[in-house]
């Protein structure tokens, strides 16, 4: 049996096979964090990684963000373009994870298209990358204004099942300028079709319409399938005050999800390292964010 990841040392973590970490989430009943952080930009602390920030306030889980996988910048650490991974690993003790954006060229565009480099979308080549690089996770979704469409979803989850072989977390945290339903429960049963371990969805306040029925409702759908749930502040809101992110995190968690994300819309591209404290203790209380603070990662 493995160990629930909030409560796992450095060195049991990084060894888990794709299935113990899922395992290890569920173990955790609703209670493993994930940050995100736009990892080329400039870093709050200059000569520290945002992933070290994150990891140290409460985060479980780390993805990167604007990562062109085929010329990466992860802004503090120097590095070379195969091994960006490995030192994250050594520096966090984390699971590292990536976005990989399914544009769809073709969308209905509710507002201006933002392209981006081919290293951050979804392919062949990028999904062989970053099995090269030893991702344990990759996150299909958008960007703000990107194209990323419900549709190319679907295709770029079964391309990443043939090609990588860690965690593969699938959705919309918003419409990503797609003028199309951000989440359904039909479409979550055509991702969990497709084979996606996780399924991605906005959480409770920050997507319009978008209520706790609903998300009980895809939560208890995708549990009777045996995969798992994330909610996602990817709205901006990571940067509101800690009683609003406090407020989501309780929300979210008496819906059922196994993973909370809070996103990159901070100073230095990191959520306010408040929040993802105050996010722990909400959702964890202080003593399970102590442990997992304070725990070295030389354990």
């Amino acid at each position: 049996m493995v160990k629930r990841l909030i409560s796992a040392n450095a060195s049991d973590i990084l060894s888990l096979s794709k299935e113990e970490l899922k395992l290890s989430i569920k173990a955790s009943e609703g209670r493993v964090i994930c940050s995100e952080n736009v990892a080329p930009r400039e870093s709050f602390i200059g000569d520290i990684t945002n992933a070290e920030m994150a990891r140290a306030f409460g985060a479980d889980l780390i993805l990167l963000n604007g990562v062109d996988v085929f010329e990466p910048v992860i802004f503090g650490l120097d590095h070379s373009a195969c091994d960006f991974v490995e030192k994250l690993h050594h520096l966090t003790g984390c699971p590292i994870g990536i976005n990989l954006e399914p544009v769809d060229t073709t969308a209905d565009m509710a507002e201006e298209t933002f392209a981006i480099a081919q290293g951050r979308q979804a392919s062949t080549a990028s999904f062989e990358r970053i099995e090269a690089l030893g991702m344990d996770f990759v996150c299909l979704t958008g960007n703000p204004g990107t194209g990323v469409s419900n549709k190319e979803i679907e295709k770029a989850i079964e391309l990443a099942k043939k090609h990588f072989s860690g965690v593969i977390i699938a959705g919309k945290m918003h419409g990503a300028g797609v003028n199309e339903p951000v989440v359904s429960t039909a479409q979550v049963k055509s991702f969990l079709d497709k084979g996606a371990d996780i399924i991605l969805v906005p959480a409770v306040g920050t997507v319009p319409g978008f209520d706790a029925a609903t998300l009980t409702e895809i939560v208890q759908y995708v549990h009777a399938h045996d995969r798992l749930v994330m909610t996602a502040i990817g709205t901006s809101q990571e940067s509101s005050d800690e009683d609003t992110i406090k407020q989501m995190a309780i929300q979210n968690k008496i819906c059922g999800v196994d993973i909370q994300h809070i996103g990159d819309a901070g100073y230095g591209g990191l959520a306010p390292v408040e929040n993802i404290f105050a996010m722990s203790k909400a959702i964890r209380g202080m003593r399970h964010t102590v442990s997992r603070v304070a725990r070295s990662i030389n354990r």
